[in-house]
């Protein structure tokens, strides 16, 4: 089917069944500009809560989907694929998460929301980037706190706040793979470029940046910045909004280290199509179901941060 029929087909069908889709800023652009919502992690949350729509299609990774699921229950919730998962959210399983807990006692549990909902289920309080400093800061210092599963952004949120947080020790593959010394060969060859970087990159990347944020800060601080060309240190489908919103800039993605590819993507967030999307609403499949009591535990820690933000 070519692409403009496609499209035309989903428009269709998502009047007909009253749905919304809502995209993740790693999705191709593709997806992105057929949203009816956009954003990052905490965006699609908040979007999700507030939604009225009868049918919620979640193009992103399995966890958005189950984040919308828990904050809807009775609704609908749809992923164009399900086997898009999240190698943050696989690197922490949830029987091992509750041993981890279980061995650091008296602790408040801050989850990412990059997990899986059993993981939730486990938490007092879940965070996204663009949220975790502030959360944090917003406890007694003298509260001894497990974050997890992102090490790098626990790292970096210790570093910022003063804290002594327990770590769990997880990662994201995109962000755990960018290079250093390819980004200083890009800087010696963009030497007026801002290098701005999430804040689940490692520790070398994180010192030499001139910004470090979420994906909707990087996105902020692109469109409001002087400067004319950025290296962008996050999963390269946020240039589809960065260049949108300024189409005079130039935006150079940040290359892993082990790929010759001149950018760095999450391979579960492109598993999406158009295609995909298009059979989702047609078929009403994959459904993300969750059980009762993994709802009723996980709900709180979201709304908790929802509160909170």
């Amino acid at each position: 089917m070519e692409q403009k029929e496609l499209i035309s087909k989903i428009h269709s069908l998502r009047k007909e069944k009253n749905a919304i889709i809502m995209a993740h800023y790693y999705q191709i652009p593709e997806i992105q500009d057929i949203a009816d919502y956009i954003g990052d992690s905490l965006a699609l949350a908040q979007e999700a809560e507030r939604a009225t729509a009868d049918i919620i299609v979640v193009c992103g990774v399995n966890f958005m989907g189950e984040t919308a699921k828990i904050l809807n229950p009775h609704k609908k919730i749809l992923i164009p694929d399900a086997n898009a998962g999240c190698s943050l959210a696989d690197s922490c399983p949830s029987e091992k998460f509750k041993k981890f807990i279980k061995k650091h006692p008296n602790h408040t549990v801050v989850t990412y929301v990059n997990t899986t909902a059993a993981v939730k289920a486990l938490s007092d309080i879940t965070v996204t980037s663009t949220n975790a400093k502030k959360i944090i800061e917003s406890l007694p210092f003298a509260e001894k706190i497990i974050f997890g599963p992102d090490k790098n952004l626990g790292d970096y949120i210790n570093s910022q706040t003063g804290r002594q947080m327990v770590l769990w020790d997880g990662a994201c593959h995109v962000h755990e793979q960018f290079s250093l010394e390819k980004l200083l060969k890009l800087k010696n060859q963009f030497s007026d470029a801002q290098i701005i970087a999430h804040p689940e990159c490692k520790k070398p990347v994180l010192m030499v940046a001139n910004f470090i944020g979420s994906t909707q800060a990087l996105l902020n601080y692109s469109a409001k910045s002087d400067a004319k060309q950025f290296l962008v240190a996050t999963e390269s489908g946020i240039l589809h909004q960065m260049q949108k919103l300024s189409p005079q800039k130039e935006f150079i993605p940040v290359p892993p280290d082990d790929s010759t590819c001149a950018c760095n993507e999450c391979n579960f967030m492109r598993m999406n199509t158009l295609e995909k999307l298009y059979n989702c609403l047609r078929t009403e499949q994959p459904e993300i179901l969750l059980n009762e009591e993994i709802i009723e535990k996980a709900v709180k820690p979201i709304k908790r941060m929802l509160k909170m933000s």
